[in-house]
Formats: C-alpha cells, sequence, structure tokens
C-alpha cells in the first residue's frame, strides 16, 4: 500500500490504511456488516455516541444488533428536550442500551451564573459554552472507557458539514468509524419502518435536528436546515471534530 495511506493510530501502536478500510467499508451494502467488520478487525474498545435526536434510533439499533453490550456514550448538556430525556428512558428500556453519561463538572447553573447564557451571546461565546458542555465530556469518555473504535451516526445527507465524511478516519489515539455515511433520508425511514423504531417525538413537531432546547428551532421557524441549529452561526459543535487532523 502506498505510503501516503497511511497513517499513526494509537490503538495498536501501528499504521492505518484509511484509504483501503474506506474502500472495503463502502464495498459493503449493509450497514451492519460494515460494523461487523469493524468490530472484528480495528483495534481498542468499541463504543457508539448519540445523541438520541431525530432519528437516532437507527444508529442504536444496527450497532447493538452486532455488539449488545457495546457502551453507549451520552453528553447531558442538562438543556436537552424534556421530550428527549423521555426518549431516552424509551430506548434504553427497549434495546437495552449501556448507557455511559457524561457531563460538564460544572452545573448549568454555576455555570450560567459566572458567564450567562453564552449560546445568546456570539460565535466566541457559543463556541466555549460547546467546548465545555460537549467536547470535554466526550474526551473523558474516549480516555476513561480507553476506546479504540468510536462508531457514530453520521450522514453525508444531514448536512453541508457532513456531506464529505468518510466510513472511517483514524484519530490520534482511535478510529471514527461512520457506518451510515452513504445512507439517505429514505434509508433511515425504511431501517425505522422495518423495525418498528420510533424517531424523536419532536420529529412531527417539525424538528428535524434536536440539541439543546436553546440552541434548537423547527424547520418552519427557519428560512433554512442550517438555521435549526445554533441561529445558523455555525452547523457543528465541534464533539464529531475531536482528534481530526
Amino acid at each position: 500500500m502506498p505510503a501516503s495511506a497511511l497513517h499513526s493510530c494509537a490503538p495498536a501502536g501501528q499504521l492505518c490504511d484509511v484509504d483501503g478500510t474506506n474502500a472495503l467499508l463502502a464495498s459493503y451494502s449493509a450497514a451492519g456488516a460494515r460494523v461487523r467488520w469493524c468490530l472484528d478487525n480495528l483495534p481498542g474498545n468499541p463504543i457508539l455516541s448519540s445523541s438520541f435526536g431525530a432519528q437516532s434510533a437507527v444508529a442504536l439499533h444496527l450497532v447493538l444488533q452486532e455488539q449488545p453490550d457495546i457502551p453507549v456514550v451520552l453528553i447531558d448538556t442538562g438543556y436537552l428536550f424534556p421530550e428527549t430525556y423521555r426518549f431516552i428512558d424509551e430506548l434504553c428500556n427497549r434495546l437495552e442500551i449501556n448507557l455511559k453519561v457524561y457531563r460538564s463538572e460544572i452545573s448549568p447553573a454555576w455555570q450560567e451564573a459566572r458567564f450567562g447564557e453564552r449560546w445568546q451571546q456570539g460565535h466566541i461565546a457559543l463556541s466555549e459554552y460547546n467546548d465545555e458542555n460537549k467536547v470535554l465530556p466526550m474526551k473523558q469518555a474516549l480516555r476513561e472507557l480507553d476506546v479504540g473504535i468510536w462508531f457514530a451516526g453520521l450522514r453525508r445527507a444531514q448536512s453541508d458539514s457532513r456531506k464529505t465524511i468518510k466510513f472511517a478516519e483514524c484519530k490520534s489515539s482511535h478510529w471514527k468509524v461512520h457506518p451510515l455515511a452513504d445512507w439517505t433520508d429514505k434509508d433511515i425511514y425504511n431501517y425505522l419502518k422495518t423495525h418498528n423504531l420510533p424517531y424523536h417525538p419532536l420529529w412531527d413537531k417539525g424538528y428535524i435536528s434536536i440539541g439543546d432546547q436553546h440552541t434548537t428551532l423547527p424547520i418552519h421557524a427557519v428560512d433554512s436546515e442550517e438555521q435549526t441549529r445554533f441561529f445558523g452561526i455555525k452547523r457543528e459543535c465541534g464533539l464529531h471534530e475531536i482528534g481530526r487532523s
């Protein structure tokens, strides 16, 4: 394999063939087969992260079919919708999820006392809020769970910021795997129907991307999908940028 395709990947202290891995995963027609191959061939402890958002039941169900006891990491900011917390309980009971919850060391109330409502204070303050409440807790999860394979349900069809994501990326300390990267909205709908899985309860109210209450808007309240999160200031919170070179 060409040297340009190889990158250092710490879980095994070896070089990773990123291009070859992506080509192989792209050849599988079933996302479950991609998950299975990664579990069998990539090094290190696996996890699945989930926001328990609009269509999260698909990635949860699909990965759990291959490894039922896989740790599922939820980053709880303390500002999720009440419907989201109830949806988490519903899916945890139904799918018997091994849930691992991570949060900021500083409570939401204490943060507001110190800084005010940072999500209302512009791009820099919003980024600081996201770093403290999402990025740092996720880094803690990766460290404490000694993660070698991080599965996530990101798809190219979800937004402009995700339209070029690969099936697999080799980070500084782990593999990041997106088995649903090439799935369309129709693929998601068909999987939910086939397996009798629910959408998030706010989906029917026009919420197509669901995060914190204070930075999430329904599609009918904005001019574009990009504006449904973070007021259109940004699309990504930074959590899925961890370790990206």
